[in-house]
C-alpha cells in the first residue's frame, strides 16, 4: 500500500514537469499538486536524481528539469505522456520472459484498464499462433496492454486493427517512414516487417473481462542483430530511416493515438477506425494467398467487414471471409 503511495506521487510529481508552463516549480506548489509534504517532494527529486534526471534547484524559484537520462526508465516515458488513461499505471522491467505473461497476470489481478506493461528484453517473446519473436535487449519496444472495453467477444479482433492503425500513425508522426498494415497485425516498411501485434481475450462465456494487446516494434535493432533467417523479411525503423529513434518518445506517441483511437472506437463504432486502417493496408486491391488451417485462397483482397474479417475475391468471383490465416502479397 505505502508503495503504490508513493507511485501515485511520483507520478503527480512527473505530470506537474509534463504540464507546467513555466520554467519552475516551486516545493510547495509541487507538494500541494501531489498531495505530500515538501520533505517528500525533496526525497522523490532526489531519487529521480539517481536514475539520472539533472535538476536545477533555485532558491525561492524552484525546481526545473534540465536533462533526462539516455536509459529507457518509467519515469522518463511517463515525462510527456499526455494520457487520460493509457500508460498512467506503467510496468518498467529489464528482463522478462515475455509482457504478455505479465499482463495478463495483471489483468487477472483486477489492473486497472490502461495498464501498460514494458521491458528491455524478452527472453520468450511469441506472436501469433505462437512463433517466437525476437526481442533484444535496448533495441526495441515490447510492451503489453490492458484494455476492458464492454463490447461483445466477435467484436475483439477489432482491436487488433485499432492498434495497427496506432502503431502506423505514431510511426509516421516520430519518423517520417510511410509504414503499412499487411492484415491482420504486421506492420510493413518497405516490405519489411517491423511491428507485430498480438491480442488476447480473457473472458467469460458472455462478456470480456479484458483484452491484452502486445506490441513488438524493432526500433533501433541493427542488421547485423537480426537471426539471419529474418535478414531478408524484417527491418526496423532506425534501419529504414537511417537514424536513432527515440523509444521512449514513440512508446508515448503510440498511447496517446492509441487511446484517441480506442475511444473513437467505444463512442462511434469500427466504421471510422476501418476507413483508416484500409488507407494504410498494402493487400487491398492486390493479388494474394491466404494459407488457413483448412487450405490455401487465391484471390483479389477486396477490403475488411465492419467486424475485421478480411475479403479475398477468388477468379471465380467468389467472395471468402478470411478470419484467421497467413497472407503472401502476390502481386
Amino acid at each position: 500500500m505505502a508503495e503504490r503511495v508513493q507511485s501515485e506521487i511520483r507520478k503527480k510529481l512527473i505530470d506537474a514537469f509534463t504540464n507546467s508552463e513555466t520554467e519552475y516549480l516551486s516545493g510547495q506548489l509541487l507538494a500541494n499538486l501531489a498531495g505530500c509534504t515538501r520533505t517528500a517532494v525533496w526525497k522523490h527529486i532526489e531519487e529521480l536524481r539517481r536514475e539520472g534526471f539533472e535538476f536545477e534547484a533555485v532558491r525561492r524559484k524552484g525546481y526545473k528539469i534540465v536533462s533526462i537520462p539516455d536509459n529507457m526508465t518509467a519515469d522518463k516515458i511517463n515525462l510527456g505522456l499526455k494520457t487520460a488513461f493509457l500508460g498512467r499505471n506503467l510496468h518498467y522491467h529489464d528482463s522478462v520472459a515475455s509482457t504478455q505473461k505479465i499482463a495478463y497476470k495483471l489483468a487477472y489481478e483486477n489492473a486497472d484498464e490502461g495498464t501498460t506493461v514494458i521491458a528491455e528484453e524478452q527472453t520468450a517473446g511469441r506472436g501469433r499462433m505462437d512463433r517466437k519473436w525476437h526481442s533484444p535487449k535496448y533495441t526495441g519496444i515490447w510492451m503489453s496492454i490492458i484494455l476492458r472495453p464492454n463490447i461483445p467477444i466477435p467484436k475483439a479482433p477489432q482491436l487488433t486493427l485499432i492498434a495497427a492503425v496506432g502503431v502506423v500513425q505514431a510511426i509516421e508522426e516520430v519518423t517520417g517512414l510511410l509504414p503499412e498494415i499487411k492484415w491482420p497485425n504486421d506492420i510493413l516498411i518497405n516490405g519489411k516487417k517491423v511491428t507485430g501485434i498480438l491480442t488476447e481475450l480473457q473472458a467469460e462465456a458472455d462478456r470480456i473481462n479484458s483484452v491484452i494487446i502486445g506490441i513488438g516494434i524493432n526500433v533501433n535493432t541493427k542488421k547485423e542483430d537480426f537471426p539471419e533467417e529474418l535478414e531478408n523479411i524484417a527491418s526496423s525503423l532506425s534501419v529504414e530511416s537511417g537514424s536513432i529513434v527515440d523509444r521512449e518518445k514513440m512508446i508515448r506517441i503510440i498511447l496517446e493515438k492509441l487511446e484517441k483511437l480506442y475511444l473513437l472506437y467505444l463512442e462511434k463504432g469500427f466504421f471510422p477506425i476501418k476507413l483508416m486502417w484500409e488507407s494504410y493496408a498494402v493487400s487491398i486491391g492486390k493479388g494474394i494467398t491466404a494459407r488457413t488451417l483448412t487450405g490455401e485462397i487465391k484471390g483479389k483482397a477486396t477490403g475488411i467487414t465492419e467486424d475485421g474479417v478480411l475479403l479475398i475475391e477468388d477468379a471465380a468471383g467468389k467472395i471468402h471471409n478470411i478470419y484467421s490465416a497467413d497472407i503472401q502479397i502476390d502481386e
